[in-house]
């Protein structure tokens, strides 16, 4: 697959952007299931109004999906890659010396990535429930199987998690195609009928609407909000597909069967305003209702498969950056390296979904708690993208402050108007979100605590060695790898091993593993080697990694010993610490937070998983650190 900044060829180009159809506008090309009744939800169905809704369908598209993502934000790819990790990442670009400011974009970065987890929630649930709805208009006694039919649908989708999206995805791409294809065709029947629709492009229809209604106007936007739910994963998938691909299936599919289905869906309602009963499906004849289900609900699953997929995507870089704690990650393709399944994840948003599901019971009810979680996100990615702008762009302080005026203010007025709703179900994204935040503030704050710790107990190499004259120590044949976080010094594994064992290998090496705050890093980068000692070999190896990246040390140490490591790979044994941690009375980690930084600690994965130690040469030591 061509990187990003490459330029494919017409075929590969073609194809990228069938498989960008199909992944990353899943989300969005669902809205029209349920938006439209949302939005009419308190309002007179009458001309001025449905222009005026219209409207404001057609210019929120055009302004914060087409131009602040497709145009601006897209640019900002770190390394090819996008997401508000990597816009993190881009942001903490020269804030070594900066140490507020660092702060609150990594802040800001947690709360956009805890949002970003209520979304990825809601959307399968809203999704699917707005398909099955369609039951009561094929057979009205069939009302009583729609939370059972969306809870069979989405537990099939979790069961198949773990067969990756590989071989799933090849289907994503064409089904979508024809969705959008009928979203147009449908749209354009009834287009035709009713084309005074089309004057709705005229941004006074909008302006009107909401002077006339005010305050009813203001909430009117809450519901709006959810024609543009899933543009967060315009540039989340950049990666996957880059940003050409990803331009020409919006531009040349997408939004054009986005608009036509939205203003095809205002000419029905024209024509009879009972339709908002549900106005998506009454767009089509009633022989075509079948079918339409069956396709609607294959849209909303890829819709949810795509944003089940971004969940695992943001958790594996988060672990990699240290925001939380490790989890197994297990590789689904051997060709695309972004396709991960995450278990804990998958049955923690299982569980997560039903009790939504259950609890809501129709989409309706979930519109309200839908708009927070999207809109919050989308605030953190404008102000993230105001420092990358000032700092990577170096665009003028003048022209930067315009984009985050003109943009903040739009995502602004879409999170008030969907913040009220936050006693009708809005709740549920702030809970989530808060919850999240929580836990990734705890770890990071222990395992910054931690790092402390050893670091003031450290013992340089030098100092280590004129410790070690006059003793009598063991030398044992081999190499000796000690893992350890600190960049500096000797680890305590090794100091423990040696006080209590007085043994000591031919070779001994430090092995650090450092995640950069870029994607990737290429091989001639990976190691870094340097060594110590007059009597004795001593190493100490750095290994870096981009953040989304796996860590294998496996494949690192064949690739140390190519670049100078005078060990043989086949006689290492590898020095693992375990860890017991204790705190003290006057620890700087809050008592309400202890508990939880420990059952995180016990909870994480193995660290000779999570690197793909060799499990036969792994020796674990015992060590006791009080915080």
């Amino acid at each position: 697959m061509p990187r990003p900044n490459q330029h494919p060829t017409q075929k590969p180009l073609a194809n990228l952007a069938l498989g960008a159809a199909g992944v990353v506008f899943g989300d969005i090309g669902t809205s029209p299931l349920y938006a439209v009744k949302e939005v009419f939800g308190e309002i007179t169905i009458d001309p001025p109004h449905v222009l005026g809704v219209l409207s404001l369908i057609f210019w929120s598209l055009t302004l914060v999906v087409t131009i602040k993502y497709t145009v601006f934000i897209m640019r900002a790819d770190n390394k090819g890659e996008g997401g508000i990790m990597a816009l993190m990442a881009l942001a903490l670009f020269e804030t070594q010396n900066k140490p507020r400011r660092r702060q609150f974009i990594i802040t800001l970065g947690l709360l956009g990535a805890a949002l970003f987890y209520g979304d990825s929630i809601i959307t399968p649930a809203i999704s699917v429930l707005s398909a099955a709805e369609g039951l009561y208009l094929v057979a009205p006694q069939l009302q009583l199987y729609v939370v059972p039919a969306t809870v069979t649908v989405l537990f099939f989708l979790f069961i198949l998690q773990a067969r990756g999206t590989a071989e799933v995805g090849k289907l994503f791409g064409p089904v979508m195609c024809f969705w959008f294809a009928i979203l147009a065709l449908l749209g354009v029947v009834n287009v035709a009928k009713e084309p005074a629709v089309l004057m709705a492009i005229n941004p006074y229809y909008a302006a009107h609407l909401l002077y006339e209604l005010g305050w009813e106007g203001f909430l009117i936007m809450g519901a709006v909000v959810l024609v543009i739910t899933g543009a967060e994963a315009l540039y989340a998938d950049m990666g996957h597909f880059g940003l050409k691909p990803i331009r020409c299936a919006w531009f040349g599919l997408v939004f054009p069967a986005l608009l036509c289905n939205y203003f095809g869906q205002g000419a029905l309602l024209l024509q009879n305003p009972k339709a908002i009963e549900n106005p998506f499906y009454l767009l089509a004849p009633q022989w075509a209702l079948y079918p339409l289900l069956v396709l609607a609900t294959l849209a909303t699953v890829i819709a949810s498969q795509a944003v089940i997929s971004g969940a695992f995507s943001i958790t594996r870089q988060a672990i990699q950056l240290g925001y939380c704690p490790r989890m197994t990650i297990r590789h689904t393709s051997g060709e695309e390296m972004g396709q991960v399944y995450i278990p804990t994840v998958n049955w923690l948003l299982m569980v997560a979904v039903f009790i939504v599901v259950l609890s809501f019971q129709s989409s309706s009810a979930l519109a309200s708690a839908y708009g927070i979680a999207v809109t919050g996100t989308m605030m953190v990615t404008t102000i993230l993208a105001f420092f990358v702008i000032r700092a990577l762009w170096q665009w003028r302080l003048a022209t930067s402050f315009m984009f985050l005026a003109v943009f903040l203010s739009i995502d602004f007025l879409f999170f008030s108007a969907n913040f009220i709703k936050v006693f009708s179900g809005g709740w549920l994204p702030l809970l989530i979100g808060a919850v999240l935040f929580l836990i990734m503030t705890t770890w990071i704050k222990g395992r910054g605590l931690l790092t402390q710790h050893m670091a003031d107990k450290k013992v340089l190499f030098e100092e280590l060695e004129e410790k070690l004259e006059g003793h009598e120590l063991a030398t044992v044949k081999g190499s000796a790898i000690y893992l350890t976080r600190t960049l500096h010094g000797v680890p305590a594994v090794l100091l423990h091993n040696l006080r209590h064992n007085h043994v000591l290998h031919e070779n001994i090496v430090v092995l650090t593993i450092v995640t950069t705050e870029e994607p990737y890093v290429e091989e001639a980068r990976r190691v870094k080697i340097r060594r110590f000692g007059r009597d004795r070999n001593f190493y100490r190896v750095k290994l870096y990694y981009g953040f989304d990246q796996s860590q294998d040390v496996r494949r690192a140490l064949s690739l140390s010993v190519e670049e100078g490591l005078g060990i043989n790979p086949k006689t290492v044994s590898f020095f693992v610490g375990s860890e017991k941690i204790t705190f003290k009375r006057n620890s700087l980690l809050p008592k309400w937070r202890r508990p939880l930084f420990l059952f995180m600690v016990h909870n994480s994965s193995s660290a000779i998983e999570f690197f793909k130690i060799p499990v036969e040469q792994v020796v674990e030591i015992g060590v006791r650190i009080e915080l």
